[in-house]
């Protein structure tokens, strides 16, 4: 469903909002992950704040979507995402990283409502959403008549994962089981910044054609500018609209967005601002 022009300048507004608060907490912790998390903000806020079915306020409602977030590394912008949605005090964002903090440098589902799950070693977060999807699609409520009766309420899986977590081999077995088991309830989106921590992903390990190999497994697959919002909305509900296939979304996202003078600078991907250099990151967001 098309967003009207102002719909579509508030969700940018609230990514460029979600882009600050990831600086800041960044700079606090004094580590983390910068280039992706940034680079990812214009679909989190278009997933927490247009798509998911989600409660801030009963974070374990049983008929929400389930977000699965594989490359946990980049957990800043999910929780600045949460934070802004209203799951807890954007403030409390500045304690990422601390000790005894909820908001661990990879996220830790028992710490923090409105988790799903754990993610740290890449390539384990596409197996748990297939594991989700298809408890989901084939849930079984036991107060109908015949006790048998699926589920009808739609709910759906999204999965986002890094580009370079596509060399691990875990990852590829849950392709082909999404696919063998026609998975159409998981929407599983690649973070395709080309870039990993040792360099570009062509030089590290050459992903290419990543869009042929995943329909070679039963899936369809939507290649996108993942920093346009609108097109990436469209997406989302192109996905919603195949029945026989789970969907991929390729969204080519640029690693720092919003700070010129680090976008595409595969350096920052494990690397964050110092104080002075987080003041003028801040800014050139507002420029």
């Amino acid at each position: 469903m098309k967003c009207t022009e102002e719909e579509i300048t508030a969700l940018k507004e609230k990514a460029r909002m979600i882009r600050e608060t990831i600086i800041r907490m960044l700079v606090e912790a004094g580590s983390g992950h910068t280039a992706g998390a940034l680079g990812m903000a214009d679909i989190f806020t278009a997933l927490y704040f247009h798509i998911l079915k989600h409660d801030p306020k009963n974070p374990e409602w049983e008929e929400r979507d389930r977000l699965v977030l594989s490359n946990g590394h980049i957990c800043p912008v999910l929780y600045a995402a949460m934070a802004h949605a209203g799951y807890f005090p954007v403030e409390e964002c500045l304690t990422l990283r601390k000790f005894g903090s909820r908001l661990q440098g990879h996220p830790e589902r028992i710490r923090l409502p409105g988790l799903e799950t754990t993610s740290g070693p890449l390539g384990e977060g596409l197996s748990q959403a297939a594991g989700m999807a298809l408890v989901l699609r084939d849930f079984v409520n036991p107060s109908s008549d015949d006790g048998f009766t699926k589920s009808k309420h739609g709910r759906r899986v999204y999965c986002v994962m890094s580009d370079g977590e596509q060399e691990e081999g875990n990852t590829w077995e849950a392709v082909m089981f999404i696919g063998k088991n026609k998975l159409s309830n998981l929407t599983a989106i690649i973070d395709r910044n080309n870039i990993q921590i040792d360099g570009t992903t062509e030089k590290v390990m050459p992903l290419e054609s990543l869009a042929d190999k995943y329909r070679a497994f039963n899936w369809h697959v939507i290649e996108i500018d993942g920093n346009d919002i609108q097109i990436f909305i469209d997406a989302v509900e192109k996905a919603k609209s195949v029945q026989d296939k789970p969907t991929l979304i390729v969204a080519r996202t640029i690693p720092g967005k919003g700070v010129t003078e680090i976008e595409n600078d595969y350096r920052w991907h494990g690397k964050v601002p110092a104080k002075e250099e987080g003041e003028k990151f801040i800014k050139a967001l507002y420029i």
